[in-house]
């Protein structure tokens, strides 16, 4: 299996989809989520790390992480500034910030190119093309859930200093 990250079904777009393999996949989301955990300052930029975290395949299954670009938890309020966030925090991981936290050295010519393409869609999606739905179903807290989606306090794990899903340390559960 692997995993693909695409522009929304409808949305017309000449961009590729980006196919990665299982290894590939984590380490693209491990260096975003370090990346973002160093430079989201609003809860909605701790937010939207959050939510790439939580694409944790040791936790929620190999080859099962995929999304459309739509599925991320955007709003149309925030939006500039989301997507402004998201393309610093592409920058920011294009420029290996916090990679010195894996316990491994990436192909680093394949996680930038992944990095690279994913800043060229995210520049693409635009506010009329957000999916409210996503955003509601994502961000809804039970008041008796225990393991809620977004951890309440935004925590950040103490060893590597990225925030915590629901799922816990994105580089704990993957050993490093």
């Amino acid at each position: 299996m692997a995993n693909t990250i695409s522009m929304p079904h409808g949305v017309e777009s000449d961009i590729e989809s980006l196919g990665m393999t299982n290894g590939l996949t984590s380490v693209f989301i491990e260096v975003l989520s370090i990346s973002g955990s160093m430079l989201a300052k609003t809860n909605r930029e701790r937010e939207m790390t959050i939510w790439l975290a939580q694409q944790d395949q040791s936790i929620v299954g190999i080859g099962t992480v995929g999304f459309d670009i739509d599925e991320m938890p955007w709003t149309v309020d925030t939006f500039d500034d989301e997507k402004d966030f998201m393309l610093r925090m592409i920058a920011h991981a294009i420029a290996e910030a916090g990679w010195e936290k894996l316990n491994y050295e990436p192909r680093k010519e394949s996680v930038i190119y992944c990095l690279e393409q994913f800043r060229i869609m995210i520049q693409a999606f635009m506010k009329q093309h957000v999916n409210l739905s996503n955003y509601l179903e994502w961000s809804e807290i039970e008041e008796d859930d225990a393991r809620p989606t977004i951890p309440p306090g935004y925590p950040k794990c103490a060893k590597h200093e990225v925030y915590l899903s629901c799922h816990g340390c994105i580089l704990c559960n993957n050993g490093s």
